[in-house]
């Protein structure tokens, strides 16, 4: 049953995947905000999709924590549950990610609509600056930023390194800081084909204030709140 429930979750996906994109495409000419309310109805479309089909459902706990203004979200990242998830449950929002997901059909073309910070990380000194000039110029335009400092999916129950890239743009623009944990990994994992059924928790941490605070200390305070909160989730 797991396997029937994960293809035909996989087939629906592919079906719809270029159906959702070429319309983001059509959204060209309205504001970003406009595209971005748009788009995002894809992401509420495969959630309905996991729900009905995977069942597999989610809780947010902290819902409260999330501000009215414009902030930089940095999350866990364990699977592709929360790059729907988040669009879900916070403000309009674009995301920093690495510039080849712009190349992929279909996809990374929807993917553009929605005013994204795509950089190289192969250009480290480059990427940065990138990173805080569109940072904060999307921040003014309404919207949060989401940034996974680990930079990448780390499988459920591991760590990767919390790169300092978003608290430099927290520390550079003074927008508060949401720290975001969740177990989407138990349930989805990385790269994996099965989706067990279950429940999904997402935990969002008081916002952390920025100003006056160095870099450093920010990237600290939000790996600390992210493990230690990891720890408390069902596993």
């Amino acid at each position: 049953m797991l396997v029937i429930r994960s293809l035909l979750f996989m087939v629906l996906q592919i079906i719809l995947t270029p159906v959702f994109s070429t319309l983001a495409l059509l959204t060209f000419p309205f504001p970003p905000l406009l595209r971005y309310r748009l788009i995002s109805s894809y992401a509420h479309t495969m959630l309905c999709l996991l729900r009905v089909v995977c069942n597999i459902r989610h809780e947010v706990r902290g819902a409260e924590n999330i501000p009215k203004e414009p902030c930089i979200i940095l999350c866990k990242h364990q699977s592709a549950w929360e790059t729907l998830a988040l669009q879900v449950v916070f403000p309009p929002q674009v995301w920093v990610l690495k510039r080849e997901l712009l190349w992929l059909p279909f996809f990374g073309w929807g993917l553009a609509m929605t005013s994204p910070v795509a950089i190289d990380r192969g250009d480290g000194r480059g990427a940065m600056k990138q990173l805080l000039k569109q940072g904060k110029d999307r921040l003014a335009q309404g919207f949060c930023v989401v940034i996974f400092p680990e930079g990448t999916r780390v499988p459920f129950g591991q760590r990767g390194k919390y790169k300092v890239g978003g608290a430099l743009l927290a520390a550079s623009s003074g927008v508060p800081v949401v720290p975001v944990a969740h177990n989407a990994g138990r349930l989805w994992g990385r790269n994996a084909f099965s989706k067990h059924p279950g429940l999904i928790t997402m935990s969002i941490g008081t916002p952390i204030e920025t100003k006056g605070l160095k870099a450093e200390e920010i990237n600290q305070r939000v790996e600390a709140w992210i493990e230690n909160e990891i720890q408390q989730l069902p596993h």
